[in-house]
């Protein structure tokens, strides 16, 4: 078998080389967190199923806690089987060209580096794409399938909520908050994704549609390539001089006119996702997490501040995008609920053709004159 374009393991070693520790903890006070979180997980998913009215289908998911290299091992294995059509296209295409000029152990290296970052960064992710081994006890990761392959594995759970231990402890000692409640509020953002992907049967296939869609409008022709890379590296100076948020990020210069289309389609369909979760956290946080509004003030300061440094690699990973989403998805989801109720709302889970439009989110009456037949009242 031919070698693949990436070396996953070099990505994996940067990654671990590269990650910070986290911070430091007796085997006692880890074993605290550790046991909490696992605890807070379950509850939240009562709340969270509570108000949202999602009820999973299928298999249980498992809840991981874990570390920064965990943390990293997993992305890895995930992100081998989400990208494995392109890796797919790119050999048969353009194997030699793309070994010579770019080698597979420098992108390893470069996804190792970029994965090293966001380890110290994420509290905690609903992992979809990973492989079968991965459900299982101590899964090695190795002879990751490809995409249709582990989606085709019908009898597993339709993914993973995994929480990253070292993280939360880092963020709620920073920003000196109740850790009991601040974990108990992550659980909340977290399990409600995982009740979106358990509880609407077509949202990870429709996903996987729009990924495969996106492969597909793939230019692999060099001058393009190159166009766009010199595209791309104009962004990454508007990234260095922090030119506000309407300054395109690296990840959006690279992409075609097709590969656009679809990622509206896709943005738009995080946004909801993310508008969501951030959402039904504000609706339950005040009733089970006694200090909410001080967590959600200091987070959200976090969220928009950092340091230069941190500002230019958020940029320059497209990671801006996710707090956009949070912002305008979290406006879209409230004004829906305070008119239509959550039941008017979940009318967005009916079927692809229900989700919001890049467009309707920003104006979320469109969506409910166009959905629900209804235009929103005068007091919403």
């Amino acid at each position: 078998m031919d070698a693949e374009l990436v070396d996953w393991g070099l990505a994996v070693a940067t990654a671990k080389k590269l990650v910070r520790p986290g911070p430091q903890r007796t085997r006692a006070q880890a074993d605290e967190i550790v046991s909490e979180l696992r605890r807070l997980a379950v509850v939240a998913e009562g709340h969270v199923q509570d108000y949202t009215q999602l009820v999973p289908a299928g298999p249980a998911t498992p809840i991981a806690v874990v570390d920064r290299p965990e943390w990293v091992r997993s992305n890895v294995a995930g992100l081998r089987v989400a990208t494995a059509p392109l890796m797919e296209k790119l050999s048969d295409q353009n194997r030699s060209r793309l070994s010579a000029n770019v080698g597979r152990r420098v992108t390893g290296i470069q996804i190792g580096s970029a994965l090293a970052y966001l380890a110290g960064k994420v509290l905690g992710q609903f992992e979809i794409f990973l492989p079968p081994e991965e459900y299982e006890e101590g899964g090695p990761g190795a002879g990751l399938p490809s995409l249709a392959k582990a989606a085709a594995a019908a009898a597993l759970p339709v993914g993973r909520l995994s929480l990253v231990a070292p993280n939360i402890a880092h963020a709620e000692e920073t920003l000196n908050v109740v850790p009991r409640d601040f974990r108990l509020w992550v659980c909340l953002h977290e399990q409600t994704h995982r009740s979106q992907f358990t509880a609407v049967p077509w949202l990870r296939e429709h996903l996987e549609s729009e990924i495969t869609s996106f492969i597909a409008a793939t230019d692999l022709d060099p001058d393009v390539l190159a166009d766009r890379v010199r595209a791309a590296v104009t962004a990454l100076r508007s990234a260095v001089r922090d030119h506000g948020p309407d300054a395109p990020s690296v990840v959006e210069a690279l992409q075609t006119p097709a590969q656009r289309a679809v990622l509206d389609r896709l943005q738009a369909l995080m946004t909801l996702l993310e508008g969501h979760a951030d959402q039904v956290m504000d609706a339950v946080g005040p009733l089970v997490v006694p200090t909410v509004a001080d967590i959600r003030a200091k987070f959200d300061n976090r969220r928009s501040g950092g340091s230069p440094i941190d500002r230019f690699l958020r940029r320059l990973l497209g990671l801006d995008l996710k707090m956009q989403q949070y912002r305008q998805g979290g406006a879209f989801v409230r004004a829906v609920v305070a008119d239509a109720g959550v039941e008017g709302f979940n009318h967005v889970w009916q079927s692809p053709q229900t989700l919001p439009t890049r467009s309707e989110l920003a104006d979320p009456g469109a969506w409910m004159l166009r959905v629900l037949g209804t235009r929103p009242s005068m007091s919403a």
